[in-house]
């Protein structure tokens, strides 16, 4: 089994913000929706390898998700870097802890406010 993506969810109109961070700061590419999902709104992105998968979905009535997330694991002490550099460039928070044994990391929140987490193995 493996994990096929995630969702997270965005407000009518949020897709714009959404882009700016899985897009621009994750790099993640979008990706085009089946025509009858495309017509509910959000946005979907893959990396180019086809490993990583976000589903962005409109709820009327959202919550950004203040505990649940996502984590992306990143290669290199150089990889996490430059992502937390394009986060806080286009004014993304980044909030680094020591808390997760053998890996470093840090916490973001997307651009609807759902919080996001990057992190790559301590070598």
């Amino acid at each position: 089994m493996r994990l096929h993506h995630v969702q997270v969810s965005c407000p009518p109109g949020g897709e714009e913000s959404a882009r700016a961070f899985y897009g621009g700061v994750l790099g993640l590419p979008e990706v085009g929706k089946p025509p009858e999902l495309a017509a509910r709104g959000g946005a979907w992105f893959r990396s180019a390898d086809g490993q990583v998968e976000v589903h962005v979905g409109v709820e009327a009535d959202f919550v950004p998700a203040r505990k649940a997330h996502p984590a992306f694991c990143v290669d290199s002490d150089e990889d996490i870097e430059e992502v937390a550099a394009r986060a806080e460039s286009a004014g993304f928070p980044v909030t680094w802890d020591e808390l997760f044994p053998g890996y470093r990391r840090f916490h973001t929140a997307d651009g609807n406010g759902n919080r996001v987490e990057i992190l790559t193995p301590v070598r």
